[in-house]
């Protein structure tokens, strides 16, 4: 049958999309693996060492792209693998939603465009209830990687390009995982406009220390973190998503005192590198038993021998 490799990386926040349908995110380099492989049979079946992981999302992302008529004949195993902390606001959904759908589509429809692939991830969000606004621009950054800055009401691209390679992102985790309520975000609705209207221009951080500072003053989180990273040379800052992950980016030089301000809080620091590449895929098709790769290696030094030793 057939079997497939995807690997998507994470994102973090630079505008937070709920207040007006508009976001602008980061492609990072901690990624998540997704490797799926078909037999005779049918179900789908799941395994993961993350226990909070959405089967509901992987589910419904499946529905999107294989037909009832192959899910009735096909076993869908499913392996994954993320070095993304799940509900944090580092766009775990989102990677795992768009390698779940790449997975797919090259074993169930190869002649997918990366609109088509992306869609699925972003239609299979906003029905099984993982985001309320289908996090569009969460899924372009995961799934091109750089600066993307979207419309997600119409699920277009505004603005895109890549992300400077000598920069980090120091992320803080932290322990309590309280968040405030999303809703009031809509309070600001004109503030988180501002910091789109400036990420679009490509005035990127200070978007993000705007969106950092409103974030955290209606998200449960300290605004005086933001300034105090600022300070202390973080280019931008802000809460990743809906938190409660604060994330900075900063010049190398500067990781140490990122990280001071964020040791003398209760929880874990993350150090990643920007990603602006797009997600991978490594495809393999099973004839009876034996691996296409293997069969063409064979193959091939079947005709080596013939034509240069006989």
């Amino acid at each position: 049958m057939a079997k497939v490799k995807a690997t998507v990386n994470g994102a973090v926040s630079l505008v937070n999309a709920i207040a007006n349908k508009k976001g602008a995110t980061l492609g990072i380099s901690l990624k998540v693996e997704v490797v799926m492989e078909t037999s005779k049979g049918k179900g789908i079946t799941i395994q993961s060492e993350n226990k909070s992981l959405s089967s509901r999302l992987i589910n419904k992302t499946i529905e999107k792209i294989v037909s009832k008529k192959d899910l009735e004949k096909n076993k869908i195993a499913i392996t994954l693998n993320s070095e993304i902390p799940t509900g944090y606001g580092l766009k775990s959904s989102s990677a795992i939603s768009s390698a779940i759908a790449l997975a797919c589509a090259k074993i169930f429809k190869p002649k997918w465009t990366d609109k088509q692939i992306l869609l699925a991830g972003v239609d299979a969000s906003i029905e099984s209830k993982v985001s309320i606004t289908g996090a569009y621009d969460d899924a372009c950054s995961c799934y091109y990687g750089g600066f993307n800055v979207t419309d997600n009401a119409k699920k277009k691209r505004i603005h895109f390009e890549k992300g400077p390679s000598n920069l980090i992102v120091v992320i803080f985790i932290p322990k309590n995982r309280k968040r405030g309520n999303l809703k009031n975000l809509k309070i600001l609705s004109p503030v988180f406009e501002n910091a789109w209207e400036l990420a679009k221009k490509a005035n990127y951080w200070d978007a993000m220390i705007i969106n950092g500072l409103a974030t955290a003053t209606i998200l449960n989180s300290d605004p005086k973190i933001i300034t105090s990273l600022i300070e202390k040379g973080a280019l931008g800052a802000s809460v990743s998503g809906n938190g409660p992950s604060i994330a900075a980016v900063t010049k190398k030089e500067n990781e140490a005192s990122i990280k001071k301000i964020f040791s003398a809080l209760e929880g874990n620091i993350i150090v990643s590198k920007i990603n602006n590449k797009p997600l991978f895929v490594f495809h393999s098709l099973h004839i009876g038993g034996v691996s296409h790769l293997r069969l063409c290696t064979t193959l091939f030094l079947a005709f080596v021998y013939v034509f240069c030793f006989k």
